[in-house]
């Protein structure tokens, strides 16, 4: 980084289709390039009053986990629209027709819950069900839980790089990826307490250790403890479950148990990363080192006019009062 922080700060963001998504502590900001220069789009986040139930420790990751996808989805379709032309898909008959019968406003809730859904879905499917069920063949084969959760775990994470590498040689999604790395150099610079100009921006490493990325991967190793240990609790408490190792049945029930447990995961590894967004020290490094790593596949160096979005899109959200968004 050409730079030390000052500060960290609570803002962060999500690439879109030609533009950025960023959210403030007040406000989410959706800066689109088309044709005619920059669309920005500013509106008033939903503040949560102290002390409510989504301000809680642990409650608080999954609450905002939740906002956070269906936020970006419409975000994402948002930026779909303001794209330039060449980019945009012409609507199918069935999207015409759907819109037609339910209405615009409720056709938009209607697709953004879907794919809201659908984008879970597939997650959960592809790096949490797919491994367990390929773990669990083993069980008879590796008597140890902690064996079984650990290759579970392998398998997850050897499907995860998989995907991502994967995705980062498509050329649709090389911009996309540009427009990432704009978000965390603009982020970066602003941290540093340097006037946000493409100059300043451009010298700032595309790689930030508060990263979604990074947070993916940290799921992935605490779901790795909390399944082994919920797992021997759960063998030790109900009788005659040992003995069913093998089965089908054990399997089912291990896989609906560890699948409940997710949210769980969610809400621990926020506050991990809430942690070590704070500090700064060995332990710190040691924990965010392979989210950086993997940003060399999720990031790339963006271009100039990628920049002056991410300049735009955060100085659209920046708070009233001076540092009220320190992490």
């Amino acid at each position: 980084m050409a730079n030390q922080e000052k500060f960290k700060t609570t803002i962060g963001g999500q690439a879109l289709i030609e533009g950025i998504l960023m959210r403030g502590p007040e406000k989410d900001a959706v800066v689109i390039r088309g044709k005619d220069g920059l669309t920005l789009e500013v509106t008033d986040r939903k503040q949560h009053k102290p002390g409510s139930i989504t301000t809680w420790p642990f409650l608080r990751g999954i609450f905002g986990f939740f906002d956070a996808q269906v936020v970006g989805v419409k975000a994402l379709m948002r930026s779909a629209d303001l794209a330039p032309e060449e980019m945009q898909e012409e609507p199918s008959k069935f999207d015409l027709w759907l819109e037609k019968t339910l209405g615009s406003e409720a056709f938009q809730k209607a697709i953004v819950g879907i794919a809201v859904a659908m984008g879970m879905g597939l997650s959960i499917l592809l790096f949490f069900l797919l491994p367990m069920t390929i773990a669990s063949f083993f069980d008879k084969i590796i008597p140890s839980i902690l064996g079984i959760n650990l290759l579970e775990g392998l398998i997850r994470m050897i499907i995860f790089l998989a995907y991502m590498i994967l995705i980062s040689r498509m050329k649709e999604m090389r911009r996309v990826f540009s427009y990432h790395g704009a978000e965390h150099k603009t982020i970066r610079c602003y941290e540093c307490g340097l006037p946000l100009t493409v100059e300043n921006v451009r010298a700032q490493t595309r790689f930030h250790p508060r990263c979604g990325t990074s947070f993916l991967l940290v799921i992935m190793v605490i779901s790795v403890l909390l399944f082994s240990v919920a797992s021997s609790l759960l063998l030790a408490v109900v009788p005659g479950l040992e003995a069913m190792r093998g089965s089908f049945g054990y399997r089912l029930l291990m896989i609906v148990f560890k699948l409940l447990l997710l949210p769980l995961v969610v809400g621990i590894t926020y506050e991990i990363n809430r942690w070590a967004g704070r500090h700064d020290n060995w332990f710190t490094k040691i924990l965010t080192a392979p989210g950086m790593w993997l940003q060399h596949f999720t990031t790339n160096e963006p271009e100039d006019s990628m920049i002056e979005v991410g300049i735009a899109a955060v100085e659209a959200v920046l708070p009233e009062k001076e540092g009220s968004d320190r992490w």
